[in-house]
């Protein structure tokens, strides 16, 4: 234990971006953590800094506000406090890390990296990547897929604009989300190929959550993967599949 009496490692969450995806992440580091008390879970500290810019505004629009000197005062703020390393659950901000890496002493673990990992070594063709424009636009998840050897499929844009309207217009608005059109958005991603379709989206992580998309094998999650990864980085087992809630 610490002289502040908090296990290690202490994993800082920069939260807030968006906030429905930072409770949604709490929630899976709690349910697949293996725990038979309070004291088997790990500490963190959380910033759910809701007021951060928008990421993929700044990613579209280079007069939009920064979310860099945000994101780089947040990780600091947690290096600060005691976090051994930190995560950032959301897949947008990613393109934004290499400044906050570089103003800190202690490890981001990567949404993107870990994601691609996962999927890639499931995939046996193309893998699709459901995401927002902005992450789209930035590449990131494309240049990890094709780095780890595999082929990124971009959606054509009728479909892109049925998943924007889903994070955007549905989950981020607190509004009703369409499951048949995401379904069915899945669909047309293994109709044109694809074996694996990534959820490079928090938003759309916390429909995987909370409508039972968990129950399709072939999407890979992003924020169950940072969960996941973020748990046996702090030296925790996990849940045996299929015995976790889902």
């Amino acid at each position: 234990m610490s002289a502040e009496g908090w296990s290690s490692p202490i994993v800082g969450v920069m939260g807030g971006l968006g906030p429905a995806a930072t409770v949604s992440f709490l929630d899976l580091l709690v349910r697949l953590t293996k725990a038979d008390r309070d004291q088997d879970h790990i500490d963190a500290i959380v910033l759910q800094h809701a007021t951060t810019p928008d990421r993929t505004a700044a990613l579209l629009d280079p007069t939009a506000p920064d979310p860099t000197p945000a994101l780089v005062a947040d990780a600091q703020r947690l290096e600060r406090m005691g976090a051994d390393f930190l995560v950032l659950p959301c897949n947008s901000a990613n393109i934004f890390t290499e400044p906050v890496e570089r103003a800190i002493g202690i490890e981001l673990l990567s949404i993107v990296q870990e994601t691609a990992r996962v999927a890639l070594a499931l995939a046996d063709g193309p893998i699709a990547v459901f995401a927002t424009e902005g992450t789209i636009h930035a590449g990131t998840y494309h240049e990890a897929i094709t780095r780890g050897g595999g082929i990124a499929w971009t959606p054509p844009r009728p479909l892109q604009a049925t998943i924007s309207a889903i994070i955007y217009d549905q989950v981020k608005a607190g509004r009703p989300v369409d499951l048949g059109a995401l379904h069915a958005s899945i669909d047309v991603a293994r109709e044109a190929g694809c074996s694996h379709v990534i959820f490079g989206c928090t938003e759309l992580s916390v429909v995987y959550d909370r409508e039972g998309l968990s129950e399709r094998v072939d999407v890979v999650d992003s924020l169950r993967t940072l969960a996941e990864a973020t748990i046996l980085k702090a030296g925790r087992a996990l849940v045996e599949r299929g015995t976790a809630p889902a």
